[in-house]
């Protein structure tokens, strides 16, 4: 019987303090309605003093493994998406092998921002249908308050903390992961970046006063972008896999803006009862969000053995990536 590598284990972490779009009205100039009016976003989840980027990723890493019923000890590999890690050295994946106990795995981190999620289940795929690996660890997890400037607008009321994990291993065709595409064009890299902060432009006081280390975005311009890159990954993996909208049990986009998500839903034609939506409770978590999403559906029994999932993102560089799995 062929092997595939699937998901057999979910989890995700939120924080425990919620910022609600009336706590924002009192910090910057916006409102309740604006903010839901054009994102879809009510309120979002934002890391505490002393707590990071590891400490999600760890919480949900767990959650998945217990659901997987995998031990840490047998993990063979540790893929963390992140654009918002604790510290640049070392790698996200170290701090985590060692919370976890997972002293056989090797790991490293992945950037490609929103679509890190997908692009590690993509290189997980690789890893187990080549035997390189049996057991895998994809996580997406960020702290992305700690990169925005609560003065500005247009980035602040979108961006929430958070962490999604899942564990890949050998499972038995028809299940698994089918299909997966991947991205990129980095002519529209200066629509969303961190300018401040890296080798070229190292953090000192000047760039921390010119705010150099904050999310620097063009909200307008990326929504054009968005919405035509997720609609063409998404037909393109339904038309390589040779299956229709109507064969897909559920869709799982990037939460990135609730208009992106209705505006590629309705051009694929995915009615709204299979297109999963949380935004409005924690906002834009980047690489969490896909798996933060994918472990509410399965622990609320909105997926079973045997669906068709397609999972779609779209971030930063700027990337995209699909993935389609038979669940």
């Amino acid at each position: 019987m062929e092997s595939r590598a699937g998901i057999v284990g979910t989890g995700a972490a939120l924080p425990a303090r919620v910022l609600t779009n009336r706590d924002l009205e009192k910090m910057v100039d916006t409102s309740d309605e604006w903010i839901r009016t054009r994102t879809g976003i009510r309120e979002r989840r934002i890391v505490g003093p002393g707590e990071g980027c590891v400490d999600l990723a760890a919480d949900a890493s767990r959650k998945a493994l217990d659901a997987a019923q995998v031990r840490a000890s047998e993990l063979d590999l540790i893929i963390c998406a992140t654009a918002s890690p604790d510290q640049p050295l070392p790698a996200t994946a170290a701090l985590l092998q060692t919370q976890l106990g997972a002293p056989h795995a090797a790991g490293f981190d992945l950037a490609a921002a929103c679509s890190g999620f997908v692009y590690g289940l993509s290189v997980a795929d690789q890893f187990v249908r080549t035997g390189q690996a049996r057991r895998v660890l994809v996580v997406g997890a960020e702290a992305l308050s700690r990169f925005v400037d609560f003065t500005d607008r247009e980035t602040c009321v979108i961006f929430g903390d958070g962490a999604g994990a899942v564990v890949v291993a050998p499972v038995a065709a028809p299940r698994g992961v089918l299909r997966t595409r991947l991205g990129l064009n980095g002519a529209y890299a200066g629509h969303l970046q961190v300018p401040g902060g890296g080798s070229r432009e190292p953090a000192d006081a000047a760039t921390v006063r010119a705010g150099r280390h904050f999310i620097k975005m063009k909200g307008n311009e990326l929504f054009k972008v968005a919405v035509k890159s997720l609609e063409e990954v998404s037909r393109g993996i339904l038309e390589d896999a040779g299956v229709s909208a109507a064969d897909v049990k559920l869709y799982v986009p990037h939460q990135a803006n609730e208009r992106i998500t209705v505006a590629v839903a309705d051009r694929l034609g995915f009615p709204r009862e299979r297109v999963l939506s949380n935004i409005d409770r924690i906002g834009n978590t980047s690489s969490a969000s896909i798996p933060i999403g994918l472990d509410e559906a399965a622990r609320s029994g909105r997926l079973s053995a045997g669906d068709l999932v397609l999972m779609a993102a779209f971030g930063a560089g700027v990337t995209w990536a699909a993935a389609l799995v038979r669940w």
